[in-house]
């Protein structure tokens, strides 16, 4: 949209579907269908009300009122319309949903402040099929006429990396569901100090709320503590250097420029604290990117597509690998690398199955990552690393990240 951000007092609304990840696993090819579906009701909705859209980050919304009572008016009919929908394969599809109300600040077509956050976070602790609303929403409709509406008073509530607690209300009407569990990890997503202290310590980087907000929801699921987040590169070197976590996640495009704020704060991470490991995502195949990073600082760093990081599982792959002091490259700028190889070259000689050993060395998989996956002994896998890389010529090097290096080095030549 290219229409100037309303300003001003304004009301968010975040809204976001529960248990995407087993959605996706049960759907398969199916769950695109349902996202489609899911998007056309929601977008229609928010032009009904006056809506405006300010980010979509996979299943997730950011959207804009002027008025709460749109706000209010939107989120009851989207839940409705979710509740009355057919969706694929009969799957009961809930969706959570946090607004609160304030006047941020407006730069460069997004919106800045605690406000936003605090909007993501009241939507983050909710559960499916469930709207929350912040005292300053309440506080612009408690007065409002507003018929067989009613709002439950859950309490003071502590939201993550916010100071100060927010009191929080459930929104109530008579034909959809009213009882739901306690709030989803309030002060329980904010890792006490043993939790934190142990395992893999985490920081966030990006600009999206909604994609930031996202991943902190999957690591936390997953058992990492995520220990702070940033919206910037600034924001992120700081947080690095006041929480010294074990591992900084960040975008490569960051503000201002959105061209490679993150991969320098990456470098100066990396340069600043040997010991901490750095990922860095990005929403598009970069190949020069990625070895640039990984020639100048081998060890416990990684490139991965954002597409990539809604695998849990391979996201926690990877964190765990570069906690470990190796690296990890996307098999998809791999795959790229190995498929220009197979149009001429040495690559183009190989088996199959030499390929894919080949591909799993240039993700920076170790020898027992390697074996384990191949269901083989390590000192096998070795041996057959050592052979391939013979006929490769390639100097062979006893160091898993070196060897990863010196085949993507070679795939480019």
């Amino acid at each position: 949209m290219t229409d100037e951000l309303p300003g001003g007092t304004i009301t968010f609304l975040f809204t976001d579907i529960e248990g995407s990840t087993r959605l996706v696993k049960r759907l398969g090819g199916d769950y695109k269908l349902l996202l489609a579906e899911h998007h056309d009701l929601f977008r229609a909705l928010f032009v009904e009300h006056a809506g405006r859209e300010v980010d979509t980050q996979g299943d997730a919304f950011f959207v804009v009122f002027r008025r709460a009572k749109d706000a209010i008016a939107t989120a009851l009919a989207a839940q409705r319309a979710v509740a009355a929908h057919s969706w694929p394969q009969h799957v009961d599809l809930r969706v959570r949903m946090g607004m609160h109300t304030g006047e941020p600040a407006r730069a460069a077509e997004r919106y800045i402040g605690l406000g936003v956050h605090r909007a993501a976070r009241i939507c983050s602790v909710a559960h499916g099929g469930q709207i929350l609303l912040s005292h300053a929403t309440y506080a612009v409709l408690a007065d409002e006429m507003l018929p067989d509406l009613r709002f439950r008073d859950l309490g003071e509530h502590t939201l993550k990396d916010l100071d100060r607690p927010e009191r929080l209300y459930q929104l109530v009407v008579p034909d959809l569901p009213s009882d739901f569990p306690p709030l989803r990890g309030t002060g329980a997503t904010v890792p006490d100090e043993a939790a934190a202290s142990a395992g893999e310590r985490v920081v966030v980087a990006d600009d999206s709320v909604l994609l930031r907000e996202g991943l902190v929801r999957l690591l936390h699921d997953a058992g990492f503590a995520v220990v702070g987040t940033a919206a910037n590169a600034d924001e992120l070197l700081q947080k690095v250097a006041e929480l010294r976590p074990s591992i900084a996640i960040t975008d490569i495009r960051m503000p201002p420029t959105q061209t490679d704020e993150g991969l320098i704060a990456a470098h100066e991470i990396r340069r600043l604290y040997p010991e901490m490991g750095v990922l860095v995502l990005s929403q598009y195949i970069e190949p020069r990117y990625a070895t640039q990073l990984l020639e100048e600082y081998p060890e416990r760093t990684g490139y991965l597509l954002k597409d990539r990081v809604s695998d849990i599982a391979v996201l926690s792959d990877a964190i765990r690998r570069i906690d470990r002091g190796e690296c990890v490259i996307d098999p998809t700028i791999v795959s790229r690398l190995m498929s220009r190889q197979r149009r001429g070259g040495a690559v183009a000689t190989l088996t199959d199955e030499e390929r894919d050993l080949l591909a799993l060395v240039a993700e920076g998989h170790s020898d027992e990552s390697i074996a384990e996956r191949s269901g083989v002994d390590p000192d096998g896998v070795e041996e057959e690393v050592k052979g391939l890389f013979a006929k490769l010529e390639i100097d062979t090097t006893p160091n898993d990240v070196r060897r990863a290096l010196a085949v993507l080095a070679s795939m480019r030549s």
